[in-house]
C-alpha cells in the first residue's frame, strides 16, 4: 500500500519510547499507529470508487482561476 511506510515509522518511535521509559507516548503512539492501519484501509478500499475522467456530471464554479489580487 501506498502509506504503510508510516506504520513503520509509528512503531519506531513507539520502540524508542518504550527504550526511554516514555510509557504515556509509547501508549499513545500505539493507538495512533491503530487509528492509521484503519485510515489507510479506508482510503485504499475508496480508492476503486473515485471517478477517473468518466464522470459527467456537472458543477458550481464560482470563481477564475486567474483571478488574483493585484498591488
Amino acid at each position: 500500500m501506498k502509506y504503510d511506510w508510516i506504520l513503520d515509522v509509528l512503531a519506531d518511535l513507539k520502540t524508542f519510547a518504550h527504550a526511554n521509559d516514555l510509557r504515556v507516548l509509547a501508549d499513545q503512539l500505539e493507538e495512533t499507529r491503530q487509528i492509521a492501519a484503519i485510515e489507510i484501509v479506508s482510503v485504499s478500499d475508496m480508492t476503486g470508487l473515485v471517478a477517473h475522467g468518466d464522470d459527467t456530471s456537472t458543477g458550481t464554479y464560482s470563481g477564475n482561476a486567474r483571478e488574483r489580487a493585484r498591488a
